[in-house]
C-alpha cells in the first residue's frame, strides 16, 4: 500500500485536472494529481484537437456567443456563468500563450488564432506546467472511492496502481474530481478512460446529479473510424445508400433522422459544402480528423463515405456532478467537480457544447475547483479519514459481462436517442438488475469492477432522470411526449444508489 498526504488532490489528469492542480498549486497548496491513464496522453482531447469557446471581451461578441446556444439548450443555461466561463477562459488561453508558451497559429496578419488547440500539444504543455508548479502525478492509477472522516468530510481518496499492482491511498483536505464523463466504452476516440468513476465516487458520498437526461450525444464519425468531429459535417450532405438525398439529415438539428437510418440502411456523407479556403482551413485547424480518410485513400470533399453515429454519453451530453455553488463545490464538505464530471447545465443547458464549450468548460471549472480545493485545504487542515467508500465486493460475474449488458441498454439508437416511455421503462427494469448484480459482487480487479459500477449506476441515473422529464427539450427527445412544455423549464437532480431519486 503506498500512502501519501497532500493539501488538495485533484482525481483526473485531462484540462480540467491539470488546470485545478496548476491553481491549487500556484495558491500554496501541496497537490497530488491521479490519472488513470497517463496524464498528458489520456482522455478525449489528448487523443483529438478542440476549438474553445475563446471570445474577444467586446460586449455585442459576447452577447451574439452566449445567445448562440440557449435555444438549443431548451433555455436551461445561466447568463451568469456563461459570463464568468468567458472571462475566465479568455484569461486562461492568454495564460496558455504566454506562460505555457503554447504555439497558436496565426492569421495573415500575425495574429495569434487563440479559438483552438491541438490536443496533443495542449496536454503535453499542461502536463509540463503542472510538474514545474510542484504536483506530484501518479500516472496509471484509477481511483477507486473517496475517504471521509467521522463528521462526513471529504479526506483523500483510495485506488489502485496498475503498473505496480499494489493500492494507494492519499489522505488530502480537499479532493476535485476530474475524471471526466461516461460514454459507456462506446469507443470513441479517447473515452476508452471515460466511466464515470468519479460521478459513482461523489454519489457514494452523498452528491447528486443534474441535467443526466441531456447524456444521450452521439457524435457523427466515419464509419470506418472512431474519429468523432461532429462540427465539420456542418459542411456535409448526407445520402441513402442508392445516393438519393437524406432529407432532414444534419450535423447539430437531424441526427435523430440519421440514427433513424442508420436502422435499416446505411447512411453516406460528402463534406460538398466547404470551398477551397474551408477545406485549407479545416484541415489546418483538425489535421487528426483527415487522418482515417487518408489512410483509406478518401476525399471527404468529394467523395461519398459511409458514416455512423457513436455513443459519447455524459462526455458531449450536459449531465454530471451537480455543483451548489460558484467555486465548483458539490455540498458534501472537502469535495469540488469539475469538466466533464461535472454538470455543465449552466452553459450548455440541454444541448452538447460540443468541443468548444467543453474545452472552456474544462479550463474555467476547473480552475475554480482548484483555487477554492486550496482555500478550503489550506484554512481547514487534512482531517483522519475513518471511512472508505468504493471497493466493489469480489463475486463471479466477470466486469466485462456486467459492460456488456449495460452496452445493451444504453448505446442502441431506438433506446437512448430516439426515446420513447416504452422502451426506457424497461431497460431501466433490466438495468436494476444489472446493479443487483454488481452488489452481489464482480470478478476481474478492483479498478475493472469500480468501472463496471460506474457505467451502470450512470445508465440507472440517465433513464431515470429521462423517464421524469415528461416531455422533449434540448438534445432529450422523446416520441410520446412531443414538444416542449414551458412548465418543464427546470431542471432535474437525481442521485441515490440501490435506491434510486430524482427530483423534479
Amino acid at each position: 500500500m503506498l500512502e501519501l498526504e497532500a493539501d488538495v488532490l485533484v482525481a483526473g489528469g485531462g484540462p480540467a485536472g491539470t488546470w485545478a492542480a496548476l491553481r491549487a498549486a500556484d495558491a500554496g497548496a501541496d497537490v497530488v494529481l491521479v490519472d488513470k491513464g497517463w496524464c498528458g496522453a489520456s482522455g478525449a482531447t489528448a487523443a483529438s484537437g478542440t476549438s474553445i469557446w475563446y471570445v474577444e471581451p467586446d460586449p455585442e461578441a459576447r452577447e451574439t456567443a452566449m445567445a448562440a446556444r440557449e435555444g438549443l439548450g431548451g433555455y436551461l443555461s445561466d447568463r451568469g456563468w456563461m459570463a464568468r466561463v468567458l472571462d475566465e477562459t479568455y484569461a486562461g488561453v492568454d495564460e496558455l500563450a504566454d506562460r505555457g508558451r503554447y504555439p497558436f497559429p496565426r492569421d495573415d496578419e500575425g495574429h495569434e488564432i487563440r479559438r483552438g488547440v491541438q490536443g496533443p500539444e495542449y496536454m503535453r504543455r499542461m502536463r509540463a506546467l503542472v510538474r514545474r508548479a510542484g504536483v506530484r502525478i501518479l500516472d496509471h492509477s484509477p481511483l477507486t472511492g473517496l475517504l471521509t472522516a467521522a463528521d462526513g468530510h471529504v479526506a483523500g481518496a483510495a485506488g489502485t496502481r496498475r503498473q505496480e499492482g499494489v493500492d494507494y491511498r492519499v489522505r488530502a483536505g480537499a479532493v476535485v474530481l476530474a475524471t471526466g464523463g461516461c460514454a459507456f466504452g462506446s469507443g470513441a476516440l479517447g473515452c476508452d478512460v471515460d466511466t464515470g468513476d468519479g460521478a459513482l465516487a461523489a454519489v457514494e458520498v452523498g452528491a447528486h446529479l443534474s441535467g443526466m437526461e441531456f447524456s444521450n450525444a452521439y457524435a457523427i464519425a466515419p464509419a470506418h473510424s472512431s474519429v468523432t468531429k461532429t462540427a465539420y459535417y456542418s459542411y456535409a450532405s448526407f445520402y441513402r445508400a442508392d445516393g438519393t438525398i437524406l432529407d432532414g439529415a444534419g450535423s447539430t438539428r437531424g441526427r435523430s433522422v440519421i440514427a433513424r437510418t442508420l436502422l435499416d440502411e446505411p447512411v453516406l456523407c460528402r463534406l460538398d459544402h466547404a470551398g477551397p479556403v474551408e477545406q485549407a482551413a479545416m484541415r489546418r485547424g483538425q489535421p487528426n480528423f483527415f487522418l482515417p480518410f487518408d489512410r483509406a485513400g478518401i476525399d471527404p470533399f468529394r467523395d461519398l463515405f459511409e458514416i455512423t453515429l457513436i455513443a459519447e454519453g455524459t462526455v458531449r451530453g450536459t449531465g454530471g456532478i451537480a455543483l451548489t455553488s460558484a467555486d465548483c463545490a458539490t455540498g458534501v464538505p472537502g469535495l469540488y467537480a469539475a469538466g466533464d464530471a461535472a454538470s455543465r447545465e449552466d452553459i450548455c443547458g440541454g444541448f452538447t457544447g460540443g468541443g468548444s464549450h467543453n474545452a472552456a468548460w474544462a479550463l474555467s471549472s476547473g480552475s475554480w475547483a482548484g483555487r477554492a480545493a486550496a482555500a478550503h485545504a489550506l484554512a481547514g487542515g487534512r482531517p483522519f479519514p475513518t471511512t472508505g467508500a468504493g471497493p466493489v465486493p469480489s463475486g463471479r460475474t466477470p466486469a466485462r459481462d456486467v459492460v456488456s449488458a449495460v452496452q445493451a441498454e444504453v448505446l442502441p439508437y431506438d433506446i437512448n436517442l430516439i426515446r420513447h416511455g416504452d422502451r426506457l421503462r424497461p431497460a431501466l427494469e433490466r438495468l436494476d438488475g444489472v446493479w443487483d448484480t454488481v452488489r452481489e459482487g464482480l470478478d476481474g480487479g478492483s479498478w475493472r469492477a469500480r468501472e463496471a459500477a460506474a457505467m451502470t449506476a450512470v445508465a440507472r441515473w440517465m433513464y431515470t432522470a429521462a423517464l421524469a422529464r415528461d416531455e422533449s427539450r434540448g438534445m432529450h427527445k422523446r416520441e410520446d411526449r412531443p414538444g416542449s412544455d414551458p412548465a418543464w423549464q427546470r431542471r432535474i437532480t437525481v442521485g441515490g444508489l440501490d435506491d434510486v431519486w430524482v427530483a423534479a
